[in-house]
Order: C-alpha cells, then structure tokens, then sequence
C-alpha cells in the first residue's frame, strides 16, 4: 500500500510558504537611515508586487500535467519524506527584492521544492548552490532544508524558468512558454537586478527570453551557452554555470571552485555596473569567507552601499 505524505490545500493556504516573501533589503544600511528616496519607494513597491505575484504563482493550474505530476509525487513520496507534508503547488522565486543578482534555474525538483516550498531547497542540487552562495556573502547560511530555516539571500534573489515539477526534469515547449511570464515578471519588479546567473543551459534561454520581454529585442546572433560564459544582454550581463544537478556535481562537471569563480565574477559585475533606469544597491553581510574567490566576491559585494 503506498504511502501518502500530506498535500498543502489551496483552501488551506492559497499564498507562499512561510518565507518566501521577499526581502526589501539586505543586511543593515549604514548608519543613519537612508531618506526616504523614490528608489526606496520603487524597491517597497516592487517587494510588495513581487509577494502578490507569489500568490498568484502558487495558485497557477494551467499545465495540467505538470498539475498531475506534482501532486503525484507528493502523494508517492520516497521512505524519507513519508509523512511529511508537501507544499505540491507551483514554486515561486524567492529572495532579496533589492538583489543585483537574479539566479535562473530550470524548475522545481519533485522532492525538493516541491516538498518544501522554495525553489533550490530540500535536495543535493540546492545544498550545492546555496552553499555557494553562502561562501559568495549571499546567503546567511550554507544550508537551505524549508521554509522558516532562518536562511536568507543578500542581494541575490533565485527563480525558476518552469515552477512546477516536470517529470523527468522535461517540460514540453508549451509548459515553457506558458510559464514564462512569471519570470518576465519577476524581473520586471527586479529593479535593482544588474547580473543574471543561469543554471544550465535551460535557465540561459529562459533568461534571454525574459530580457528581451522586459527590455527589447537583443541584437543577433543571442548568445551561446556555456560554463563561464559571459554576455551582454540588454541592461544586463549575462553570466552562465552548469547547473548544479547531482549529475554535474557528483562526476566533476561542475565543482565547487567553478561555481565560486562563476558567482564570484557576478558579484564583481554586479558591483560596478550602474545601468540607465535600474538605480539601487546590493547588501552583503559581514561574514568569514572561506575561499580566496568568495573573499574576493564579499570585498566586491561591501563597494556596493559603500
């Protein structure tokens, strides 16, 4: 007989996961208060849009066999996770809604986000990523298990192409395209954001695709992916990762000292650039680092409120 693990009803709660609102800003700013600016207004408007649109996300039905899938899987769960109580809705982005950095990802693990909630979290994929981004002065702590963990992202805000768990981790093109407009919006809102980080070649095109939506078409050829890459597009740079699956990371395609170069090279980018129209700044904690990339990424990262 299988076991079932607890669905999260939509009547019970049709919003986000405990933490998944976004923050308005990072770490503490200098003393004495910043004054109330139109920037500071923008960024409040924008945290505020950015948890309806959350809302609005969890609530999505509109593939109905990543609906299937989804609540299929928390109804089947692994022995591990039996009894526990699965969030199976749509996973909104999550994060730091002044960030300078926007991480694109591909979708929702079946055990991972869409048990927990929040993309990147619960799984092998994301213990990587966030331990990364810990080590980059990004994140409070190296670890991401739920919702309520006490983790939070400075400057950096993290977001999925599809945010429904796909089976075999392949949406179709249709389930793609009819996702999309969630992260277009996402980093509408995103006013302070100067880099993109795609994980994976998937989260590279999402990513282009949502600059041109936001901001124009981009001159061709677009450009192409690869670990290291780096692109202008738009008012962004675009920088690109392999994603960090157990499939990279567990075969040496992607290690920890290539992605700590990849975020590194983000926070650089992220501290100098100051694109027309996406006024802000990035707040990164004082915290030991322990690799000379990452020291190198937080001296970067403290010019930004500087």
């Amino acid at each position: 007989m299988a076991a079932f693990a607890t669905i999260r009803s939509m009547d019970e709660e049709a919003g986000t996961p405990p933490d998944i609102a976004p923050r308005t800003g990072g770490s503490p700013t200098p003393d004495g208060a910043a004054a109330e600016t139109a920037t500071a207004v923008a960024r409040a408007t924008a945290a505020v849009a950015l948890g309806g649109l959350a809302k609005e996300i969890a609530a999505c039905r509109a593939c109905p066999r990543l609906v299937a899938w989804r609540e299929a899987a928390a109804a089947n769960p692994p022995a591990r996770f039996r009894g526990e109580r699965y969030w199976a809705l749509p996973v909104p982005g999550w994060g730091d809604a002044a960030a300078r950095i926007v991480l694109v990802g591909l979708a929702p693990a079946a055990h991972g986000g869409n048990r927990t909630g929040r993309v990147f979290t619960g799984d092998r994929s994301g213990d990587f990523l966030f331990a990364a981004l810990h080590r980059a002065g990004l994140a409070s702590q190296p670890t991401s298990t739920r919702p309520g963990d006490g983790l939070e992202l400075w400057g950096a805000y993290v977001a999925a192409a599809v945010r429904c768990a796909p089976p075999a981790n392949a949406p179709t093109p249709e389930e793609r395209d009819r996702c999309a407009p969630f992260l277009h919006r996402e980093l509408a809102l995103l006013v302070d954001a100067r880099v993109i980080v795609a994980l994976g070649a998937f989260g590279w095109v999402a990513a282009l695709r949502a600059v041109e939506a936001t901001s124009g078409r981009l001159a061709r050829p677009l450009p192409r992916f690869g670990h290291a890459a780096e692109a202008a597009a738009g008012p962004f740079t675009l920088l690109g990762t392999f994603h960090p699956s157990q499939q990279n990371t567990f075969t040496g395609r992607l290690t920890a000292e290539m992605l700590d170069a990849v975020l590194a090279r983000a926070v650089e980018v992220a501290s100098a650039r100051e694109p027309s129209g996406r006024p802000g700044g990035l707040a990164v904690p004082a915290s030991a680092l322990p690799t000379s990339q990452a020291r190198h990424a937080r001296r970067q990262s403290r010019t930004l409120f500087g």
